[in-house]
């Protein structure tokens, strides 16, 4: 097993990095490196690490690393448990080592019970009955993105689900309809910005820089729009919240607006396109369209195995202990979702696809108190383009190479062309 941390904290980021010598598999060094994940041998590492006895360690430089935690328990409990490992220092693993200016004023990167506070009107806004409000107008989205796919030729299944959570969030922020081409573009350069088609020509730290820096100058734009002209929209919520007896800065809304339209983006997309390129052509999608009452269980099967998100990380507040391995405090500790999503101590047949798995407690969303505030809006339109797809389409074909991103946040495709056939009336 690794030993714990016994070396020196930088001088800035209170990291602990393990002793020298500290062993650690070859297969777990790569986890941080995005390459990784433009194929699926991922999987195999995190299996081989769900049957170790204890967390590995992954030196990133000679002052940063992490302890990645694989099990679904494991996960489950450093998750829910945010007196012990905070969000406030950073949650990707593309700021390791570095404190997240959003600690504190960005929901995702907040603790209780000042994150309780700051989300509740913003997840009332987002329950249940606001959503089902909302059905129509989802369920035109959907039909609009999809419609191409009705002329037989090659269609980027991939670039259409990357545009329908912008399209849905667009309109759920009053955000105008000719603002979202860029904005899903931009946003998926902030969660991919070592894919070539997204980096810059000054590499990962520009294109993530630039992409930040337009991403909030258009939300300073519609803050200073929207505060003068408040409606019933998901800026207008942010923008009256109040925390500690004030409504949120301009830079805590800004910085909110780009969390919430880009958990839209993160979640949404990539569940279909895993369907569509694992399952196509082999019985699945056509079991799924013959019965579609199990849409709600298939989609939750969706979102296990494709498991969007990637990791998260949390940095250790006191020195703690996970799967006979010390945690020490300040150092990083990553749960990988989609390996904890497969742990077959949890769910029965983990890499078979299940329409009618029950019961299904992935991670998929997270879990604790920073669940994924959008998890209804992705439900809804998952299982409205699902029920949208299998009605109107058929004979679901490859057309083409699905190319994945080069990311170690998102587990998905940025690529996927395929055909299907109309569904005729009877």
């Amino acid at each position: 097993m690794p030993p714990s941390s016994s070396g020196d904290a930088g001088p800035s980021t209170g990291f602990l990095a393990p002793a020298t010598g500290c062993p650690v598999s070859a297969a777990a060094q790569r986890l941080a490196d995005p390459m990784l994940y433009t194929g699926l041998g991922f999987r195999s590492i995190w299996a081989g690490m769900r049957e170790e006895d204890h967390l590995e360690w992954t030196q990133v430089d000679e002052r940063n690393g992490f302890w990645s935690v694989v099990r679904y328990h494991d996960a489950d409990r450093v998750l829910r448990d945010a007196a012990s490992f905070t969000s406030e220092r950073g949650t990707l693993l593309n700021i390791l080592g570095v404190e997240d200016p959003a600690g504190g004023r960005q929901i995702a990167a907040t603790d209780p019970p000042r994150h309780t506070i700051m989300r509740a009107r913003l997840q009332k806004a987002l329950a249940h009955k606001a959503i089902e409000q909302q059905h129509d107008m989802i369920l035109g989205l959907v039909r609009e993105v999809i419609a191409p796919l009705a002329d037989g030729g090659p269609f980027d299944f991939a670039e259409a689900m990357l545009a329908l959570p912008v399209a849905v969030g667009g309109v759920s922020m009053g955000l105008p309809r000719a603002d979202w081409p860029r904005l899903g573009h931009l946003l998926n350069s902030s969660i991919a910005a070592d894919d070539p088609e997204y980096q810059l020509e000054g590499g990962t730290q520009a294109t993530l820089d630039q992409a930040h820096r337009e991403l909030f100058a258009y939300f300073q734009d519609i803050y200073r729009d929207r505060r003068s002209n408040l409606g019933d929209d998901l800026v207008s919520v942010l923008i009256s919240t109040e925390v500690d007896g004030r409504r949120m800065s301009p830079g805590e809304v800004m910085s909110n607006c780009y969390s919430v339209l880009l958990g839209a983006v993160v979640t949404t997309p990539h569940s279909p396109n895993y369907l569509m390129v694992e399952h196509i052509g082999d019985g699945l999608l056509d079991r799924w369209a013959a019965d579609r009452s199990v849409t709600p269980t298939a989609v939750e099967e969706a979102l296990r195995l494709g498991s969007p998100v990637s990791h998260f990380m949390r940095y250790a507040v006191d020195d703690t202990e996970i799967q006979g391995t010390r945690i020490k405090a300040g150092q990083a500790v990553v749960t990988w979702l989609g390996a904890a999503n497969r742990d077959p101590d949890v769910f029965p047949d983990a890499d078979t696809f299940d329409l009618r798995r029950k019961p299904n407690k992935h991670l998929a969303f997270g879990i604790g108190p920073h669940y994924c505030v959008g998890h209804t809006v992705a439900r809804a339109t998952l299982r409205i383009l699902f029920d949208e797809l299998l009605s109107r389409f058929t004979a679901f074909a490859p057309a083409g190479e699905p190319q994945r991103l080069h990311s170690n946040f998102i587990s998905g495709y940025k690529h996927l062309p395929i055909t299907a056939k109309p569904v005729r009336a009877a």
